[in-house]
């Protein structure tokens, strides 16, 4: 598929076009298997935190939409995984260098070419984001579909990190809970009913 193709696809909301450009979600969750993964959120509080040097000594580092890495000792430096919802600019995704990017939103209309053609490109089904959609009772945040995600594979361990549900608000926007189409408690209680299922799963710290 060329830009041109793309786009007249994307325009025409043709699915299985846009699908065929992605990774499959086998050899996604193959890569995996057995690893270390810390999921970097963008809640205000982690950067007062210090766990920049754990996130970097995971094995596969997940950062979401304009991953903010004020400093290393908070954030650390590397990104393996990019899960966007949103647009990214050239100069972000060469500040952020991802390996591999996810497209987690529903609406297909934001996705780009220099995003839908880079390597390792995974597209989220639309049907995944209408299944949390409806657990939730409201349209899941980038981070609650990646936790969802990752929570299916594999893994050895998944660790959070920047996940305080808003209670910070964010560090790329000055947003408050209610300006935004999330359930934030829902989300919580979500993901502290999964912990508690799943023990590879942890919420890193006060600040996480």
């Amino acid at each position: 598929m060329n830009r041109l193709s793309f786009l007249l696809a994307r325009t025409l909301r043709q699915e299985a076009p846009l699908r065929a450009l992605s990774a499959g979600r086998a050899s996604l969750m193959a890569e995996l298997d057995d690893k270390r993964v810390a999921l970097v959120g963008n809640a205000r509080s982690l950067a007062d935190a210090t766990f920049g040097a754990g996130i970097d000594a995971a094995d596969i580092v997940i950062r979401i939409n304009r991953a903010p890495m004020p400093s290393a000792a908070s954030h650390g430096t590397r990104t393996d995984w990019l899960a966007l919802a949103t647009s990214i600019g050239a100069a972000d995704l060469a500040r952020v260098k991802p390996a591999r990017i996810l497209w987690m939103s529903h609406k297909r209309k934001r996705l780009s070419w220099r995003v839908a053609s880079s390597p390792g490109f995974y597209l989220h089904p639309l049907e995944e984001f209408g299944r949390l959609k409806q657990a939730l009772g409201a349209p899941p945040t980038t981070g609650l579909m990646m936790i969802d995600l990752l929570a299916a594979s594999g893994l050895a361990q998944l660790t959070l990190h920047g996940f305080d549900f808003f209670a910070s608000l964010s560090l790329t926007g000055s947003r408050t809970a209610d300006q935004v189409p999330h359930d934030f408690a829902a989300e919580a209680a979500f993901v502290a009913d999964l912990m508690a299922r799943d023990g590879r799963i942890s919420r890193q710290g006060s600040h996480g």
